[in-house]
């Protein structure tokens, strides 16, 4: 028999976002939860009901027959020395037939937790759209994604944020440099990861096709003239803060001449787009961002 999830206050749903974000410790957000308890709903049950189910969550297997997975480690001189990452690619490409055909790459950027199951499934969702797929894990000079978010954010906060991105930028070229590569790649990301992808198309120029970020923030206003790739922006309406950044950064990418769109998605909050998260998760807006996501990239990237 199905369990029916109890009802989550907006209110909670904000203390969570806030909370994943570094602005309280577990005992704060814990102890708040408590005194929003009402109508039967316990703040263990809201807990339960708010934290990320990666599994329930999943698309597509690790194990799917129709994708080849690997760690790689990449050299990252100018970052923290190294960064590991997880490739995927369509075995399609790889038969006999598809061996001389190059594949588009997309880099997958993550929040500010970590490699987590939910991107690593972004990833083999991207090779299923025949993108050869790219996730980095930031936390690698501390160790790696520690199993969990909440530790996650807490490694998150030890990493020299300079040589994180640039441990991202080096990702990049090197998934742009690799001879199966078709020397084309995009970058998406989601909050943390998003805010990478705006900034990366400002770093990269046009070394990068295209940036789909989900929710992130924009670069300074001095770096957006640099930026080549074309633009996709998603954010969640009830997102306020972060919403909020669209209409200038959407004036500067005009004026920049970079093409651009941005989707400002109703009655959507922050994470709208993660399923591992329910009660943040917009089936409806997730499926048409995706859907425009991958039509973003076979234009840029693979055309």
């Amino acid at each position: 028999m199905e369990t029916t999830r109890p009802k989550v206050p907006a209110e909670a749903i904000e203390l969570y976002n806030s909370f994943i974000h570094g602005g309280m410790s577990r005992r704060s957000f814990m102890n708040r939860l408590n005194r929003m308890a009402v109508g039967g709903v316990a703040a263990a049950a809201m807990v339960d009901a708010l934290m990320p189910n990666y599994a329930a969550a999943q698309q597509v297997s690790k194990t799917d027959d129709r994708i080849k997975t690997s760690y790689e480690t990449v050299p990252s001189p100018s970052g923290n020395g190294t960064i590991k990452g997880y490739l995927v690619r369509p075995v399609s490409a790889d038969t006999r037939e598809a061996k001389s055909v190059k594949l588009p790459g997309i880099i997958v950027v993550h929040e500010n937790r970590g490699l987590n199951p939910h991107i690593e499934d972004i990833a083999r969702r991207l090779a299923l759209a025949n993108f050869m797929a790219f996730a980095p894990d930031g936390l690698n000079s501390v160790g790696g994604f520690p199993g969990d978010d909440y530790n996650g954010g807490l490694l998150f906060n030890k990493v020299d944020k300079p040589k994180m991105m640039a441990d991202f930028q080096a990702s990049a070229e090197w998934l742009k440099a690799r001879p199966d590569c078709t020397g084309k790649i995009g970058i998406t990301g989601f909050c943390y990861g998003g805010g990478v992808s705006n900034n990366m198309a400002a770093r990269m120029g046009d070394g990068l096709a295209a940036a789909v970020p989900y929710y992130g923030a924009v670069p300074p206003a001095a770096e957006i003239p640099k930026i080549k790739a074309a633009v996709l922006v998603h954010h969640g309406e009830l997102d306020k803060n972060t919403a909020a950044s669209w209409p200038a950064y959407n004036t500067a990418l005009t004026a920049a001449g970079v093409p651009h769109e941005g989707h400002i998605w109703p009655n959507c909050v922050h994470g709208f787009n993660c399923d591992a998260t329910p009660e943040r998760y917009n089936k409806e807006a997730s499926d048409q961002a995706w859907a425009l996501t991958i039509g973003w990239f076979n234009k840029y990237v693979r055309g």
